[in-house]
Parts: C-alpha cells; structure tokens; sequence
C-alpha cells in the first residue's frame, strides 16, 4: 500500500514524463514482498501482470546461475585460480529484473559486480573470469552483446554511459529509421559520492539523452554505510537535474523489471533520463580482499538474509503452482553443469605473462616501468633463491 500511495502522489505530464514527488521517495516500489505475496501498483503493476509463467520461471532460473556462478568463482579465488573476485549474492534481482527489462539495441555500462546483467545479455560468464585471473584488460567484444567491459575504476563508466547515450539520440537525429535505444549505466551508492555521477547526470538532462541511471544501493561502500554518504535517499536527487526518479525494492525481481521498463520507454522515447535506486543489500564481502565482519553486525546480514531475492520469488512460484520439483532439480544440474564450464574455461586460461603487463603499460619504453618491473623481477627470484637454500640444507 505504501508504495501504491507514494506513485498516487506523482502526476504524468501530457508527454508522459514523471514530475512531482519522486516515486518511492519515502518507500521502495514493491510488487512482490518478502513472502511471496503479489501487491498491486497502478502505475507499475501493468508491465508485470501480462508476463508469461515461463518468464517468471526465467527470471528465478537466471538468479539461482548467477548464484550457482559465483560461488564456483569465489571458490577459485580462494583456490588460488583468481586473484580477486567480487561476490553478487543478494543482489541477483536487482540485475536480473533490470537487465531482463533492456532490449537486444539497448546498451549496459556495468560496474565490476554485475554478473546477473552480463548473464542477460547473452555474455559467456567465463568470460568474465579473464579480468580477474590477469590475462585480460576484459574479456569479451562489447559490440556483440551490448555489455561493456567492466570498469575498475569507481563511477569511470557513468559518463561513459552518457556519452554514448548522447551518441545514440544524434544518430537518431540522422537518420530517423534507426531503432530507438537506451543505455543503463549501473553504479553503486559508493560511486554515487563521486563528481563523475554528478557530471554525468548533468550532462544526460541538459542533452535529454536516453539513459537511465542504476543505482544498486547495497547500503556500504566498501565499510561505509549508506547514511554517512546520504541523509535521504538517493532518488531525491533526481529532482535537482528536473528528471524522473524512482525508488525500488531491489530484492523484487517484479518490481524492479517493471520500473526498469518504464524508463527504457520513457528515454527511448526521447523523453530523456530516469534515475532508479534499488535498494538492496551486498550479503556477502565487497571482494574476496575483504572482511564484513570488521565494519558491520552479523545481525544485520541475517535480517537481509530474510529478503533473500531467490526465496521470495520461489514462494511466489510455489503458490501459483507455477514450479515443480522437477523444475528445481534440473536448475540444480543446469548450475552444476555451468560451474564445470566456467572452472574447466578458466584453468583452461594458464597464467598471466607478468612481464607482458609491464610491457603495455605505455606505447614506449618507460624508465619508472622498468624500474618496477626489475624490482619485481628480483622479488620473484628471491623465492627460488629461497627454495635452493632450504633444498640445500636438508
């Protein structure tokens, strides 16, 4: 009810844009709560009440792979195989509802957490792994799933998204029959503390560009919780570039698919930008470099565990008997079979030439670069040095 009330107090101009009270702006849009329990918005309802059962039964298959994946590449982290990964669990539906809501022409600019929205855009998730292993500044070619490289760099890809959503309303300028699209560009509540969110999305509204802004506000930026970096949610901001925003339950697959189409409409449609806060909850570390018990209670994670975006979806689907056990034991192959590939792909990969690193940090020869490379050249020997000695004495 509450989010029904808080999209009642926003109005729709004639040109279909948002304006007034941002949605859930003091709740989160929600369409599917913690119990498996459909609720009703008018506004939102519409663009989920006609999906199919096989779509739903979609949106859990591609949440429980992504589950199934990160826990075989935290494994091979923690064997050794990876030099860092960075866990996803508890935020599948976040991407899984808004990437399942793009086109096959729109484009997604992620972070370097988003493995439900590479899974959405056809993306091998092995190859994901070539980041991170160290034999690859990437990985995959953007151009033939219209998911960008991953970005490293806190908030870098946000005015990245924006520029190529500029590109794509000129061309549309150009040459009228080009299919319409719209960018994603995702970031988290951390990113949103940087100039770069700001600068982008100053730039998306005064050049009406297509893009929606995707914040999975995961409540810590590493150790800093969200209410440091914010005094109010972050879809307030919204209305200070005099664009539409909206406030989602990001453990609501429905919810959050819903809300995502509306804004793809809404930019395609030349309407320009929409920001869409999803909140929701990182369960796990930041990255395997990382220890959540330092900064946060352990009473806190197990309330988030309650909202668990998998469990509220599978209550649905049991409900509605739209699900068997037939169903859930051949997801439990599907994701055996699909770590196996990942792991078999991955240690396929061998290991990262070091020295090759070094070599394309610039064009040219650099003399700071060969001095580090030599330093890390004789950190190395002393290993074997080591080895010999101890070889020796015995």
């Amino acid at each position: 009810m509450g989010a029904a009330h808080t999209a009642a107090t926003s109005s729709l101009r004639a040109d279909g844009v948002l304006r007034g009270k941002p949605v859930g702006a003091d709740e989160a849009l929600q369409l599917l709560d913690e119990q498996g329990i459909r609720h009703h918005d008018e506004r939102f309802s519409p663009f989920v009440d006609s999906l199919e059962p096989e779509v739903l039964r979609g949106f859990y298959r591609d949440m429980a792979l992504v589950r199934r994946f990160d826990v075989e590449a935290t494994a091979l982290q923690r064997q050794g195989e990876l030099a860092l990964w960075v866990p996803v669990v508890g935020q599948e539906a976040a991407q899984i509802g808004s990437g399942r809501a793009m086109n096959a022409a729109d484009y997604a600019f992620p972070t370097y957490r988003e493995h439900g929205v590479a899974l959405t855009r056809g993306l091998d998730l092995a190859s994901l792994l070539k980041l991170f292993r160290g034999v690859s500044n990437g990985g995959w070619d953007p151009r033939e799933c219209n998911f960008h490289l991953y970005t490293l760099v806190l908030a870098a890809q946000v005015p990245h998204a924006v520029g190529y959503a500029m590109g794509i309303a000129r061309d549309l300028v150009a040459d009228p029959g080009t299919e319409p699209a719209a960018v994603v560009a995702y970031f988290g509540d951390g990113s949103s503390s940087e100039g770069d969110v700001h600068e982008s999305m100053v730039f998306a509204a005064s050049y009406n560009a297509p893009v929606v802004f995707f914040c999975q506000n995961n409540n810590w930026a590493i150790s800093v919780p969200f209410e440091v970096q914010s005094k109010i949610p972050l879809v307030n901001r919204a209305g200070g570039y005099g664009i539409p925003g909206i406030r989602v339950d990001g453990n609501d697959v429905l919810a959050v698919h819903a809300a995502t189409q509306w804004a793809l409409d809404h930019a395609r449609n030349g309407h320009g930008p929409v920001l869409i806060e999803a909140s929701t909850y990182r369960v796990g570390a930041h990255t395997t470099a990382d220890d959540p018990t330092k900064y946060r209670m352990l009473a806190e994670e197990e309330l988030w565990k309650t909202r668990d975006p998998l469990q509220r979806l599978e209550k649905y689907l049991r409900a509605e008997n739209l699900v068997d056990e037939a169903f859930f034991e051949q997801l439990k192959l599907d994701g055996d079979e699909l770590a196996a590939h990942v792991r078999k792909e991955t240690l396929a990969l061998g290991g990262a030439d070091i020295r090759q690193k070094f070599a394309t940090v610039y064009a040219e020869a650099h003399p700071l670069v060969a001095e580090e490379l030599a330093w890390f050249e004789n950190y190395q020997a002393s290993f074997t040095d080591a080895q010999s000695k101890q070889g020796g004495a015995a």
